[in-house]
């Protein structure tokens, strides 16, 4: 049997303590959920009682030089080399699946500290994998970082800050390695460049998943921008509820304008779509979101469209009550093809689920943000989500978002776009690095983490079969 230290018995014995945890127990998002899910509910609370949070955050965050100058190794990188290169980033910014100039800048760096390259991964041209070289067997600590710009109407725009994802896990990553090799401590790091993140069809991390590129990780972080210092609570869901991206295509006849009976207008069909889906709100649950654009109207004014499309994409924060919404959609669309005398091609081309959400992970990096200086900070859990917006990855791999607090400008604002040439990242980077640390030195926190995603993840499949009966559909009789 292997002999633990002291600081090690001490961690094995907190996390074998009974002790009751979390105060405020992280719940699901909406008051239908929890009700139908109380059984579930009330089997996450026990699971977090047994492990024993509190005791385990104040045993991993203690006192540890180890620990702390490997953190001030990853904000040496940033102060000296990685916020030039994120600002760099948010200078020219590009949209996904084009970031060739971000992947080569990033990759690049990445192998003059001692990465191994690999691009093109998954079938996606701007996605890479970057392994450390001189890693040895042992656990496998993954760092996701990203660098697509969002689509703007003055053009493309940091305005979430994903310029500064690269450098942030990129300091972590290497400031970990260096320790690992130094050390002689078993592990290596895998950094996974994923594109796209704000684009579907279909998300990139999700293609990257099926194509099993991050096989193999034991633990997966990722930093991104917030406008406050917080985590969230631990469960089943989303950043930005379950998602269906669905594409309606409709197509007529066409005719000038001047004697448009002898046509049929797909532009109207489409018109046709978007009031049904406006009058249809009332009947949908107040959590529902329902947002479409019209990609395609025709091409001039004097000849009546006969191809016009609309992109949407329609949310809701559990994947059960979401199957409602995407049938009425779908049905408001083809009533709006029979009154119009057009057809519709209905096209689901991407979707997003819910993850899951550790507090073995959040909560010590939560603790960590506030160590190493995070401002803003938010004391109260954020509703349940996992550490990637896909869900599919979080499903598998353990993994935690940090968030410190970038900016008061709002997700997807200019005004987050100017504070991306702050220094930021640098809180999100110490305490990525320490929380690696502490996953890669302390054999016992690893497997608290694998038991919290393992009794999680058995309790997502019980969860999604008790909200069946919280959406009744409405008996509708003949006339």
């Amino acid at each position: 049997m292997t002999r633990l230290s002291r600081p090690r018995r001490a961690l094995a014995t907190l996390l074998a303590l009974p002790v009751v945890c979390l105060a405020t127990l992280g719940a699901q998002e909406t008051a239908a959920e929890r009700a139908a899910a109380a059984e579930v509910v009330k089997k996450m609370g026990a699971l977090q009682q047994s492990l024993a949070i509190p005791a385990l955050v104040s045993q991993l965050t203690a006192a540890n030089p180890v620990r702390d100058a490997i953190a001030a190794r990853a904000k040496q990188l940033m102060d000296t080399e990685l916020l030039a290169m994120a600002d760099d980033i948010t200078k020219h910014p590009e949209i996904g699946f084009t970031e060739t100039r971000s992947v080569r800048i990033l990759t690049d760096y990445l192998k003059a500290h001692g990465f191994d390259i690999k691009i093109g991964v998954g079938g996606l041209a701007t996605a890479f994998v970057a392994t450390y070289h001189n890693g040895t067997p042992g656990p496998n600590l993954g760092v996701i970082v990203e660098y697509d710009a969002l689509r703007g109407t003055k053009g493309n725009f940091h305005g979430d800050q994903h310029s500064a994802q690269g450098p942030t896990g990129i300091a972590a990553g290497i400031a970990v390695a260096e320790f690992l090799t130094r050390s002689k401590t078993p592990g290596t790091v895998t950094i996974y460049g994923t594109p796209a993140e704000e684009m579907m069809p279909p998300p990139a991390k999700t293609v990257m998943h099926e194509a099993h590129v991050f096989d193999g990780a034991d633990i997966i972080v990722r930093s991104h921008s917030s406008t406050a210092s917080q985590r969230a609570a631990s469960g089943f869901g989303s950043c930005c509820l379950n998602i269906d991206g669905v594409k309606y295509t409709f197509s007529g006849a066409p005719a000038h304008q001047m004697t448009p009976w002898e046509g049929r207008d797909a532009l109207t069909a489409v018109i046709h779509l978007f009031n049904n889906v406006d009058a249809m709100r009332r009947n949908m649950r107040p959590e529902t979101r329902v947002q479409g654009i019209i990609t395609e109207g025709g091409k001039a004014p004097n000849v009546v469209p006969d191809l016009a499309v609309a992109d949407f994409y329609i949310r809701y924060p559990d994947q059960v009550y979401l199957a409602q919404v995407r049938e009425m959609v779908d049905n408001a669309a083809r009533a709006a093809a029979l009154a119009t005398g057009t057809q519709v091609k209905i096209e689901p081309y991407g979707s997003m689920r819910d993850g899951i959400a550790e507090s073995t992970l959040n909560e010590v990096a939560f603790a960590y943000i506030k160590k190493f200086g995070g401002t803003h900070v938010q004391e109260e859990r954020g509703k349940p989500q996992g550490f990637e917006e896909t869900g599919t990855v979080s499903r598998d791999i353990p993994g935690t978002g940090f968030s410190a607090y970038t900016s008061s400008g709002g997700f997807h604002t200019y005004e987050m776009e100017a504070d991306a040439l702050s220094a930021i990242g640098v809180v999100d980077a110490q305490a990525m690095a320490a929380l690696l640390y502490d996953f890669a030195t302390h054999a016992d926190y690893r497997a608290a983490v694998k038991r919290e995603l393992d009794t999680t993840k058995a309790l997502f499949s019980e969860y999604l079969k008790a909200l069946e009966s919280a959406y009744p559909r409405p008996v509708v009789k003949a006339p």
